[in-house]
């Protein structure tokens, strides 16, 4: 009985060494270069192409001027957008994302005056949409008016990781505001706050043009939804930074009368009651008309505040980790397609990152992962609402929700894999890794497994 059960630790030990990964597929071969997904939704609708940005590690976005996709079946690579000329300091392009249910992508684009004394930065960007059919022709999303009198439906700033909601009637966004950009730096007063912010698909906006080639039109209305404050009360509900956002649900939640509500899930950064920044998990309603002024002020600003968000516009706090042995939560906020779940990274009682989820009415957070060393990175919902894929000790992970024991998919590596994305068909994940050149030079590249 002792040899049995000997041997049987001895398979146990053996399975846990030879797990049966999936196989991995190099999309992307070209070494001279990155394929960057960037933690965005690269996959088209079909799930035929994989979309992504060609930045390098020193340049970042202000220095991409390309735009590409490549076929999950045939390693085809076709360029979408392509800056006619691009220097180190801008326009710049990045961070591109896939529509869910149309053939055409959204990215960041850099202004169009810039120069090396005026550059890419976080509050001179817009969103450009780019349709398959027609590539190289962009679409200005988000109208952009720096010059009074402001309009409404306007931003007055730049946005950055443009999401669509699962109709793509909608766009969301992280924002920095120019404006109060200026003011900080004339005043030496924190004042240029990034937040969240949509786009509606209901109608152009237009604005006045400046001799400075800083204002765009756009063919979305814009308003922010987050408020945000430079110095939050300690203790308070009030935030100094909001990011790490995303659409809570394909459609959104089911909320406290039953019906469905379009929301964006977020991390805003709070102060406890000692003054010290605490990280928690935050959600947005948003109504669906968001061209009414709320209470808070005119949509599109004044010279020294923030557009304010439309009427209907209901900030919540989900956690309350101040007071606790492991204070914060990180990451970016995935909801469950079914939007009845919001996961986030937070310590445990060990200090461990670990995956948590909690819902968009609050509660207390449920710990889902229970590793003994720090997870890799946020987490992707498949579409069944019931499993979500993370990377840890250098894999890409499986986990239903409610089980204890996560299933690795793919072998740990000395160069791990990050920025995974999930098909629409739950079929596939898709994710960068590091390849070495034949002089040793890394460069990102795209690989996809299948999953059984």
């Amino acid at each position: 009985m002792k040899y049995i059960a000997l041997l049987a630790l001895i398979c146990i030990a053996i399975s846990c060494q030879h797990p049966d990964y999936m196989k991995e597929i190099q999309l992307t071969k070209d070494l001279s270069y990155n394929h960057d997904l960037d933690n965005n939704d690269n996959f088209s609708p079909d799930d035929q192409w994989i979309v992504y940005d060609t930045r390098t590690e020193e340049g970042g976005i202000g220095a991409c001027g390309r735009i590409e996709k490549v076929n999950v079946s045939t390693g085809e690579v076709v360029v979408l957008y392509e800056l006619p000329q691009n220097q180190s300091f801008g326009p710049g392009v990045g961070a591109v994302s896939y529509s869910h249910t149309d053939h055409q992508v959204i990215f960041i684009h850099g202004l169009l005056n810039i120069t090396e004394t005026n550059p890419y930065q976080q509050w001179r960007r817009t969103g450009v949409m780019v349709k398959d059919s027609d590539p190289g022709k962009p679409i200005f999303m988000d109208a952009r008016d720096v010059t009074l009198p402001y309009t409404p439906g306007a931003l007055r700033g730049g946005t950055h990781r443009h999401e669509f909601s699962g109709d793509c009637q909608w766009v969301g966004y992280t924002y920095n505001d120019a404006i109060l950009k200026q003011l900080e730096d004339s005043t030496g007063d924190i004042h240029n706050l990034r937040t969240i912010g949509v786009s509606k698909k209901i109608g152009p906006v237009a604005v006045d043009k400046d001799a400075d080639g800083e204002n765009v039109d756009g063919e979305w209305f814009s308003a922010l939804v987050v408020s945000v404050v430079a110095n939050p009360e300690p203790g308070s509900d009030e935030i100094s930074r909001a990011a790490g956002d995303s659409w809570v649900g394909t459609a959104g939640y089911i909320n406290g009368h039953g019906q469905q509500q379009m929301a964006r899930a977020f991390i805003g950064t709070t102060k406890d009651k000692n003054g010290k920044d605490i990280d928690e998990v935050f959600i947005v309603d948003i109504p669906d008309d968001i061209t009414i002024p709320g209470k808070l002020g005119p949509l599109e600003g004044t010279a020294t505040t923030m557009p304010a968000p439309p009427q209907g516009a209901n900030q919540r706090r989900l956690t309350n980790t101040a007071n606790s042995a492991q204070p914060g939560c990180v990451g970016i906020v995935r909801s469950a397609p079914d939007g009845s779940q919001l996961t986030h990274i937070a310590r445990d009682e060990r200090g461990i990152e670990q995956i948590f989820s909690i819902t968009p009415f609050g509660g207390v957070p449920v710990q889902l992962t229970f590793h003994d060393s720090d997870v890799q990175s946020s987490a992707r919902w498949f579409p069944d609402s019931q499993h979500i894929s993370y990377i840890w000790n250098n894999s890409i992970m499986k986990l239903k929700a409610g089980d204890k024991e996560a299933k690795a998919l793919t072998k740990p590596t000395d160069l791990p894999p990050s920025d995974i994305v999930i098909a629409h068909d739950g079929k596939s994940i898709a994710f960068n890794r590091q390849v070495p050149d034949d002089t040793g030079n890394l460069t990102k590249q795209i690989f996809i497994i299948q999953i059984d």
